[in-house]
């Protein structure tokens, strides 16, 4: 049986890539700040584990509860208190990369040690083309529309944490998916996809066999050069 954590997985992405992974016979841990929000997780049959990615001790207690590790999904993510220039500040970088980037490196640390242990050790961390320069620059992309620089820049140091990653675990398969323009709480539920389909790159690539790619970023259509 594989066993699979998936952080920020009370809810939109996390939960129905909790769903996703349980349907393919993954057992799956829900990491969430507050257990309180778990009854969602728990009713697909997900085990709802307190995990707070910008806390060391949470991350600690949850890796340490886990009875084994094969697939680590970086799920966890905030948009950051900062929309436009005028409200930017440093606090609001800190604050943004707190989560969504050093919560990645937080919790992949402390798991690493399991997931070593594992015959198919898988990483995901859940980027955005928001993080993507060439997605950014481009008029018909979704992402050339947003505007907000802490959360872009957040995306973008997790791709290439992504990468340095893969370089470094070899024997992983580490890679990271977009997830496109999918309504969740993140932007109102403005986004034109729905959650199922903003999972599909983040469940294939869980599901990597020890042959598969490692240091890619893949979107739902498939990888996306780089």
């Amino acid at each position: 049986m594989t066993t699979t954590l998936v952080t920020g997985a009370n809810k939109s992405l996390g939960l129905e890539t909790a769903r996703r992974l349980i349907a393919a016979g993954h057992t799956v841990y829900a990491g969430m700040r507050d257990l309180a929000s778990g009854s969602a997780a728990h009713g697909l049959g997900a085990i709802p584990i307190q995990l707070d990615v910008t806390d060391q001790d949470s991350v600690d207690n949850a890796i340490a509860s886990l009875p084994g590790l094969d697939v680590l999904i970086n799920n966890a993510g905030i948009v950051g208190p900062s929309w436009t220039l005028d409200d930017l500040d440093v606090e609001a970088m800190r604050a943004t990369f707190e989560t969504n980037v050093f919560g990645i490196v937080r919790v992949t640390q402390a798991a690493l040690p399991l997931l070593k242990r594992s015959s198919n050790p898988v990483i995901v961390n859940v980027g955005s083309g928001l993080g993507f320069p060439r997605a950014l620059l481009d008029p018909e992309d979704d992402s050339f529309h947003g505007y907000m620089v802490p959360y872009a820049s957040s995306k973008a140091a997790v791709i290439a944490l992504t990468v340095q990653y893969a370089k470094n675990l070899p024997g992983m398969r580490i890679n990271a998916s977009d997830p496109g323009y999918t309504a969740t709480d993140l932007n109102s539920h403005n986004g034109h996809q729905t959650v199922t389909e903003g999972t599909d790159a983040t469940v294939a690539l869980a599901l990597l066999g020890p042959d598969g790619p490692t240091g890619e970023y893949h979107s739902r259509q498939g990888r996306i050069a780089y």
